[in-house]
């Protein structure tokens, strides 16, 4: 499929040549050419815009259910393709099939979600101080919306602008990383196949500085949402030449907290999961880890062995495998410079520390899972996010130390705690400042939960009732009743 896929543009419900500069697509597994895409031109993404506010004017008119039973197609089309969108996405994303195919049927159970809201936008009667006065207050879709989606994620990320855009009346115009372009056109032909309106749906192809750039700064883009790095997010808000509506969700360097009242065996096998899951290229994933003093040395041992014993592949031979290939030789490199200056600094190296050996994984973006104990707040592994497969550990004394170290950062997205003492659980879950805290689990986000970050973790919610109100606009109509003639 991907070959079907590459050059093309979907535009007002059609592929489209792209005339524009061919980038390079590779499999980060094997470092080999998957294809090509087109980087899409001015007057592309000027064509993908006007289609979008073309559709917009009929599809913010449809009935809502007309809307909803549309995202249950999608959904429905989608969960049976799972196995063919899952291959490309490990292709070139990197992870392992099973997980990609995991993905796959969470962006379908977001269509199916944001299919039951879009029948549940309600609006209210708000009291006047007359009898003769009614204010109506109304919810109606914000128009066009620019989506720019990263590499980590790229169905799940997209479902959750494309689903919750939609389900509210919006059109949208999607700007894929351009890492994993083709997962995002894939989705665009179940868009076709789910008889979904030409024009609600556009995908354009490109470099997030040019083409993401482009939707930023165009006039006929209403709204931006947006899942990255901070500094493109604070870029974002900084050059948009016209008031727009922004949804951010940007960066995380999150922690956890372990304390000696924990389950021990649980917060291993949690602060395994989340730390390396993907590579520990998520937003959400633990960078860096507090554990109480008087547990730390047993906690590290068992990490580094738990984390020796995560499985690496090529995601698509070895579809089962706990960790694929990084996606890139970015996030390979930030790793690796991280790890050194935390061994600089004084870390213990615990697990991993390098690429693991074999001919499979000499020509990928592979890196061992890894473990660095000891560390401090002067070492870029507790202080950056590192995006990859690296945490860090670090004795605490008190809880109040605790919370002042994992607050200790402009981000504010997630943080874990694992402790079954109730007044540890209060104390801690009420005083991180963060948008997602999870305690005695790892998964901090849900579908029928808001999700958003504090700080220059973002703004704006995604997931939940709260991610489709993120594309509505709050309208009050405030009539005055004069009293009917000939009472």
């Amino acid at each position: 499929m991907i070959t079907e896929l590459a050059e093309k543009l979907f535009i007002d419900g059609a592929w489209k040549a792209g005339e524009g500069a061919r980038i390079a697509v590779e499999n980060p597994a094997t470092g080999e050419v998957l294809a090509h895409i087109a980087a899409a031109t001015p007057a592309e993404v000027d064509l993908a815009v006007a289609a979008a506010r073309k559709a917009f004017k009929s599809w913010s008119r449809v009935a809502p259910i007309e809307r909803s039973k549309a995202l249950h197609r999608l959904g429905d089309t989608i969960s049976g393709e799972a196995n063919v969108l899952a291959r490309i996405m490990t292709l070139e994303q990197g992870k392992p099939l099973n997980e990609a195919g995991g993905e796959i049927l969470k962006l379908a159970e977001a269509c199916h979600f944001y299919a039951e809201e879009a029948v549940r936008i309600h609006g209210e009667i708000v009291p006047n101080s007359t009898t003769d006065i009614d204010s109506l207050v109304m919810r109606e879709p914000i128009g066009v919306v620019g989506a720019i989606t990263p590499w980590n994620y790229p169905a799940e990320l997209i479902g959750w602008k494309l689903c919750g855009a939609l389900a509210a009346g919006c059109t949208i115009v999607i700007k894929p990383a351009e890492l994993t372009p083709f997962t995002a056109l894939a989705i665009a032909s179940m868009v076709t196949r789910a008889n979904i309106p030409a024009g609600v749906v556009n995908v354009v192809t490109g470099s997030g500085s040019k083409v993401g750039q482009a939707l930023v700064e165009h006039p006929g883009v209403d709204k931006i949402a947006f899942t990255g790095s901070s500094a493109v997010g604070l870029h974002i808000q900084q050059s948009c030449p016209t008031v727009k509506r922004l949804s951010l969700e940007l960066g995380g360097n999150c922690p956890l907290i372990v304390t000696s009242s924990a389950d021990l065996d649980a917060a291993v096998k949690g602060a395994v999961r989340r730390s390396f899951r993907n590579m520990g290229q998520i937003c959400i994933a633990i960078n860096r880890i507090y554990v109480a003093r008087l547990i730390a040395d047993v906690f590290v041992a068992r990490l580094g062995e738990a984390a020796d014993k995560l499985v690496i592949g090529n995601g698509i031979e070895n579809p089962d495998a706990d960790v694929g290939a990084m996606a890139s030789v970015e996030p390979l490199n930030k790793t690796k410079d991280h790890l050194a200056d935390a061994l600089a600094k004084g870390a213990k190296l615990i697990a991993g520390g390098s690429a693991p050996e074999g001919d499979v994984f000499a020509r990928g973006y592979f890196f061992r899972p890894t473990v660095v104990a000891g560390c401090t707040h002067e070492m870029k592994v507790m202080t950056e996010e590192t995006f990859g497969p690296l945490v860090g550990v670090m004795a605490f004394d008190g809880l109040d130390e605790a919370v002042e170290l994992a607050n200790d950062t402009p981000f504010g997205l997630a943080a874990y705690v694992y402790a079954k003492d109730m007044d540890e659980i209060r104390y801690l879950s009420s005083r991180l400042d963060y948008g997602n805290v999870a305690v005695n689990n790892v998964d901090a986000g849900i579908m029928n939960a808001p999700y958003g970050g504090r700080k220059q973790s973002g703004v704006g919610y995604e997931h939940g009732r709260e991610g489709m109100l993120e594309y509505l606009n709050f309208k009050h109509v405030r009539i005055r009743y004069d009293e009917p003639k000939g009472r």
